[in-house]
């Protein structure tokens, strides 16, 4: 079950690149339209220093890319501690739970972005995780390396 527990963290990197991909094809044109040059611009700047320049809309695309570089930094390791121990079907499926609710996510914050509802899809996803990180405790806490053989 280790290559079905690392699936959904193979897919959540994937995502995260399709979200990367997604925030530079809708900056790139919005940058141009309010007439920011890329090669004027001064060294060292950043993402952020484009708030209040580029439309709303634009900018929850890489406000979401953001949000997948944070909380899913402790979903990979825990989904690996999961496939090392001994992945459980609950596992997997709780491991997918997460990553469809995190691609939800983007897709709400990127395209209608009402903080409620964002906010009870990254609830709910977080509850997966909570299992997943008691899932990945329980398994080395209580692991028995003679009961392996």
């Amino acid at each position: 079950m280790q290559a079905q527990m690392l699936a959904p963290a193979a897919a959540l990197v994937a995502w995260s690149l399709l979200m990367l991909i997604w925030t530079a094809l809708s900056r790139f044109p919005a940058l141009s339209k309010v007439g920011i040059d890329l090669k004027k611009a001064e060294p060292g700047g950043r993402g952020q220093d484009l708030e209040g320049q580029l439309p709303a809309n634009v900018n929850w695309k890489s406000h979401n890319f953001t949000h997948l570089m944070e909380q899913p930094t402790i979903f990979y390791p825990t989904v690996i501690i999961i496939a090392m121990m001994g992945a459980s079907a609950g596992d997997v499926t709780a491991a997918w739970i997460y990553v469809g609710l995190r691609v939800v996510h983007s897709l709400w914050q990127s395209l209608v972005n009402t903080v409620s509802v964002r906010f009870m899809i990254f609830f709910l996803s977080t509850c997966a995780l909570i299992y997943l990180a008691y899932s990945a405790i329980s398994l080395t806490l209580l692991f028995e390396p003679g009961a392996a053989l």
